[in-house]
């Protein structure tokens, strides 16, 4: 071990972030998700907040457990080859912005309820409400 203090990068950061907006859109509190990896509350608020980085073993099952593909973590990264810094560390990913409606509870609660409606046609009525709303066709 070198001794240095761990320090998470870009990667982990929005790492830590696509698994707390996962969670929140299925509902499920960092307890439950916890219970269902096998690990400590704790544990998940340190991958949410990048204070741990997540090795690819548990990646996978967060994605089973997220019900998600593990692409879905990486989704938002640039696609492109990032340019290390000088410590040779990624330090560019797209962040979310404050303006990102993704980052909003309200939306993530939108997309939660929504995807809990009993049927397509509801969905569908739904989708169509919100376009007419906004004056979108179709």
């Amino acid at each position: 071990m070198s001794g240095k203090p761990f320090e998470p990068t870009a990667v982990d950061k929005h790492i830590g972030q696509r698994v707390q907006l996962r969670r929140v859109m299925m509902g499920l509190s960092q307890k439950e998700l916890a219970r269902i990896c096998g690990v400590t509350f704790q544990q998940i608020q340190k991958y949410e907040s990048a204070g741990n980085r997540i090795s690819a073993s548990r990646l996978f099952d967060l994605s089973s457990a997220l019900e998600t593909p593990i692409s879905f973590f990486f989704h938002g990264l640039p696609g492109y080859m990032p340019e290390p810094n000088r410590s040779g560390r990624i330090s560019r990913v797209a962040e979310q912005t404050e303006n990102d409606p993704l980052s909003k509870n309200e939306s993530l609660q939108l997309i939660n309820l929504y995807w809990k409606l009993p049927s397509d046609e509801q969905r569908r009525t739904i989708m169509k409400m919100l376009r007419a709303l906004n004056g979108v066709d179709n």
